[in-house]
């Protein structure tokens, strides 16, 4: 007994003190979604889809919920988010190449329709994509595909 209120007490000593400490926020002013958005030209559906259940992890641009200001579920926030951007950051979009697009698109809709997108523990909070929107993102990728073809096909020649 004596061991687990001296394990409780360091327990919650930690805790404390690590609400102290919390990661770097995912606020790049500088590189925001604005230039994907104009090189897409998304619906004002879309755009909202995306702002919706995409940009706070696949962008530089997060709005973080009210409970980041709790450790340790910060940092796995900040896990997630940094996952999210390493395979896809639409901040960054203008950097990638005509294939690169492509195949970021054409993982897009291979994660969309498996269901491994948006993650379970994002739309446990913020709710999952309907079915229309879903139907609507994917119709929408699938499109958007084809401009990168036709550039990969033009300097292929």
């Amino acid at each position: 007994m004596k061991y687990l209120r001296y394990f409780l007490l360091v327990l919650l000593v930690f805790l404390v003190a690590i609400q102290f400490i919390n990661p770097e926020k995912n606020n790049d002013g500088y590189r925001s979604v604005a230039l994907f958005e104009q090189e897409i030209v998304p619906t004002i559906e879309i755009s909202s889809i995306l702002k919706n259940n995409c940009y706070d992890c696949h962008s530089d641009q997060t709005n973080y919920p009210w409970y980041n200001h709790i450790s340790p579920i910060n940092y796995w926030l900040q896990e997630h988010i940094e996952e999210g951007k390493r395979h896809f950051n639409a901040s960054v979009w203008y950097k990638y190449s005509a294939r690169k697009k492509d195949h970021k698109l054409e993982e897009l809709i291979e994660y969309v329709e498996q269901g491994e997108m948006p993650l379970n523990s994002y739309t446990w909070l913020h709710g999952d994509l309907s079915t229309q929107d879903t139907k609507t993102l994917l119709q929408w990728a699938q499109i958007s595909r084809i401009k990168y073809k036709k550039q990969m096909l033009e300097l292929a020649k």
